[in-house]
């Protein structure tokens, strides 16, 4: 069998996660992949093509086919979930964590275990990121939103006060999109600690680039919290299409019990380890990122038309114009330089997000913007 030290069988019958989850999960019997049983020897038991794959990654051509791609994968992952945990630390270990694809599968997952359709409902924290809404729409769950205020820091008793014993997921981005701004630690302990009888969900994918600690920290203490992190951001593996839920072993489980059998492929999965083995240039990369954003945003301090420029936990940049954000946008995008309009969202009017490019991309943005808002100007 592949390296394993999860069984696809296992039923949870105690925890917040037999008190939460949908009566048909827990009692769910997972299906069963053929590298459960084996995955070594002549493999005639899975309907796999043995003669071989008919195309190979570009760099692996003609013939270099070290992954016996015309394997099934293993589903457990527990090579990367060992890799994972060591990067992170907090006494993690394989079974407080679930990789999926991206950290989107494990937001729908999270919804389908926990929320029964058309009668449970999940909490939102505008502006925040919209797949939260999206998948919880595709999921027929409800939506209770409580607005951060408009420095966009969490309202917790308006948070407390909202919930019902139907709802099942409260979802804190932090660091927030658009907000860029990371939500303290102490604040997720509020919300750990309170009456909340759910799981409070934090969307941690920009956590590298923040100043504030990771709440894995709390993942020991607390059973009703569920960290989603991600390789597309910090990592720069965007293409990939390889996340991360981390959380107590309990909902972990009902994560892997849910998942499709086969959810990470062969390349992802051999990419992410490759990155786990090389942290040196993830700090090297996050760096100058970070070095990057402070030179943007003290440019952008400079423009007139900048009203304000929003500190920033994250690899990008949330910025007020006077006005013509919207044109502006447009026009940028038209010309060659594509951001992102933000300003249709709560407390963000006026707001474009910047994401932080190499030097050269930057420079150009800076300079396509200030020209972009002084031929407005001109025709106005």
């Amino acid at each position: 069998m592949c390296k394993t030290d999860e069984s696809p069988t296992k039923k949870i019958k105690s925890g917040i996660a037999a008190t939460l989850a949908r009566p048909n999960i827990l009692a769910l019997q997972p299906y069963r992949c053929a590298r459960d049983d084996y995955s070594t020897g002549i493999l005639l038991d899975a309907n796999e093509n043995a003669i071989g794959p008919t195309s190979l990654p570009t760099s692996s051509l003609p013939d270099d086919n070290h992954l016996v791609l015309e394997r099934y994968p293993c589903p457990y992952q527990i090579p990367l979930k060992e890799a994972y945990a060591k990067y992170r630390g907090a006494n993690l270990k394989p079974e407080n964590i679930f990789v999926g694809v991206g950290s989107d599968e494990a937001i729908d997952l999270l919804m389908r275990i926990f929320c029964k359709p058309g009668e449970d409902n999940i909490m939102i924290t505008p502006p925040t990121y919209g797949m939260y809404k999206v998948s919880a729409n595709i999921n027929d769950v409800e939506i209770v939103e409580v607005p951060l205020t408009p420095d966009f820091d969490l309202r917790i008793p308006e948070m407390i006060a909202a919930v019902t014993d139907k709802t099942k997921l409260m979802f804190v981005c932090s660091p927030g999109n658009p907000t860029c701004k990371a939500i303290p630690l102490s604040d997720i302990e509020k919300l750990a600690t309170s009456t909340y009888k759910g799981i409070i969900v934090v969307d941690e994918a920009y956590v590298d680039f923040s100043g504030e600690e990771s709440a894995v920290k709390l993942i020991e203490s607390f059973p009703n919290i569920v960290v989603l992190q991600t390789l597309s951001k910090a990592f720069g593996l965007a293409g990939i299409r390889c996340g991360f839920a981390i959380g107590y072993h309990d909902v972990i489980q009902l994560m892997n019990n849910v998942k499709a059998p086969y959810n990470l492929n062969k390349l992802t999965s051999e990419v992410a380890l490759n990155a786990m083995a090389n942290v040196k240039v993830l700090e090297k990369n996050v760096k100058t990122l970070l070095e990057q954003r402070d030179f943007v945003a003290g440019e952008l301090g400079k423009m007139d038309f900048v009203v304000k420029v929003y500190p920033s936990d994250s690899n990008f940049l949330l910025v007020r114009l006077k006005q013509w954000s919207k044109e502006i946008y447009k026009k940028m995008a038209d010309d060659g330089i594509v951001v992102r309009y933000r300003g249709s969202e709560l407390h963000c009017e006026e707001c474009l997000r910047i994401t932080i490019g190499t030097e050269e991309e930057n420079k150009a943005c800076l300079d396509m913007l200030q020209k972009t808002y002084e031929a407005l100007s001109a025709a106005n």
